[in-house]
């Protein structure tokens, strides 16, 4: 990129926000992280994959699919047979990768990162013919920036009105791919201020289930690309679109103040902190699912004579839209947002997966999630975000009381992301052809062009038995 206009960029604590993050940013890319922090990132990679892939056949994901444009692009979209341009590729394999509500999540920035920062640069990466070790570095600059800017942003109050992902998004996606494509300080803050600028995502959806939240992060990721290619085409931007007057965090903020933002300054990366979900749930819901199922697992209750159910969460958790919702249940996200009909499910059957959203009239699951009702409690309020505590209380049609409570969620951990993705992957493209894939993701550092692992990632066609 011109390296002459880093020449225009002033160091100082008085510098706007972005130029301060464009230098930090160049400096972590000239650095190795270290193999932790790499191995966290595969594994990143292949649960995003993984929901991808399973998700392919979703209404939202057949829609955005069908939206990328047939040209000359070279670039995959996961699960299909054609290739498009890298935004239109990135649009689509994000809304797929979110398309389970089972992607990976921050949760001090309130934000699913993963399906943002990766499907921009594996559509850029191949689009360009990048290597893994590469897109590795610039992954993990992009979970940096879109986890440290959500701490700044996010609140409570924020979330009632706004999806978090779809701010952190772009410009999670802008900083990684200034990183991948080495673009000097001037450009990358350009970069940054133009995806200040596109961030958007109303949280209206959660109220009536409507399919809103899966194109936040299709549109997140396509705009982190055109951010980026404008600025490398020359369009300066706003330096203060993060903290000026006007700016993206002064604007947000009730108190219109700035918090610090350091990039890597804490004993490990932002992507550390980074979980991935054990049931294709809210991220709210994910600790009341398991102290659900413990309770149930270890009492032998009948559901059919639960009298009331109380469910203690933190204020984050009961005060996010969708989150504390009884029912009727008309569309899918409807229950995947709802603490009590994921309660009800562990409950009944012991477990919270697809299957028990196939069927949103179940009587008897209907039955017992009009009985939740869900408190904040102090102690999981003053723990959030480092931990997400929920504890279950039920009464049986007798008087007994049986109670759970847990201090923090339990996240899948590498045995379960590894097995849901070779799960997905056989059954879309063969045992043979999935291994093939894991390996390429296991293998990333050593991968030469990223466009391999993509390939392997594309519908294979009629498949030999």
């Amino acid at each position: 990129m011109n390296t002459a206009s880093a020449s225009t960029v002033v160091a100082g604590i008085d510098q706007p926000l972005t130029l301060r993050l464009a230098r930090s940013i160049a400096r972590r890319c000239e650095n190795a992280f270290s193999p932790e922090t790499r191995e966290k990132l595969r594994l990143c990679l292949l649960d995003f994959l993984g929901c991808a892939i399973e998700a392919r056949a979703l209404p939202w994901a057949r829609q955005a699919a069908a939206l990328a444009e047939r040209g000359d692009g070279g670039c995959t979209i996961v699960g299909a047979s054609r290739q498009t341009f890298a935004s239109d590729a990135a649009f689509a394999n994000a809304v797929a990768g979110h398309g389970l509500l089972r992607e990976d999540t921050h949760a001090g920035s309130v934000s699913h990162l993963g399906v943002v920062v990766l499907p921009a640069l594996l559509a850029v990466a191949q689009d360009r013919g990048l290597s893994g070790a590469a897109f590795t570095d610039a992954a993990i600059v992009g979970y940096e920036v879109g986890a440290k800017i959500g701490r700044a942003l996010v609140t409570p109050d924020f979330s009632r009105a706004f999806r978090p992902a779809g701010f952190t998004g772009p410009i999670a996606a802008a900083a990684a791919l200034s990183c991948l494509l080495r673009l000097d300080e001037a450009e990358t803050a350009s970069a940054l201020a133009l995806a200040a600028n596109m961030a958007c995502g109303l949280n209206q959806w959660p109220h009536t289930g409507a399919d809103d939240m899966f194109f936040h992060a299709g549109q997140a990721a396509s705009s982190g690309v055109r951010a980026v290619r404008l600025a490398v085409l020359g369009a300066r931007a706003s330096e203060g679109a993060l903290d000026g007057e006007a700016g993206l965090l002064r604007v947000y903020r009730p108190d219109r103040a700035v918090p610090s933002v350091t990039l890597f300054d804490g004993a490990e990366p932002e992507i550390a902190s980074v979980y991935f979900k054990a049931a294709p749930v809210c991220n709210f819901a994910q600790t009341p699912c398991q102290a659900t199922i413990a309770l149930a697992s270890e009492n032998h209750l009948d559901a059919a004579r639960v009298r009331s159910i109380r469910i203690r969460v933190s204020d984050a958790a009961r005060a996010y839209p969708g989150c504390d919702y009884t029912g009727p249940y008309d569309r899918i996200l409807q229950a995947k947002l709802s603490i009590q009909f994921a309660v009800a499910s562990a409950l009944l059957r012991g477990r919270v997966d697809e299957a028990a959203y196939r069927k949103l009239d179940d009587p008897a699951l209907v039955r017992l999630a009009s009985l939740v009702e869900v408190e904040a409690d102090p102690e999981f309020t003053s723990a959030f975000p480092k931990a997400q505590g929920a504890e279950i209380i039920v009464v049986l049609d007798d008087g007994r009381m049986f109670a759970r409570r847990l201090q923090d969620l339990a996240p899948a951990d590498r045995d379960l992301v590894r097995r849901r993705f070779a799960a997905a992957a056989g059954e879309f493209a063969g045992e043979a052809r999935a291994q093939s894939l894991q390996d390429a993701v296991d293998g990333l550092d050593a991968i030469a062009d990223i466009g391999r692992l993509m390939r392997l990632a594309a519908d294979p066609g009629p498949l030999s038995t």
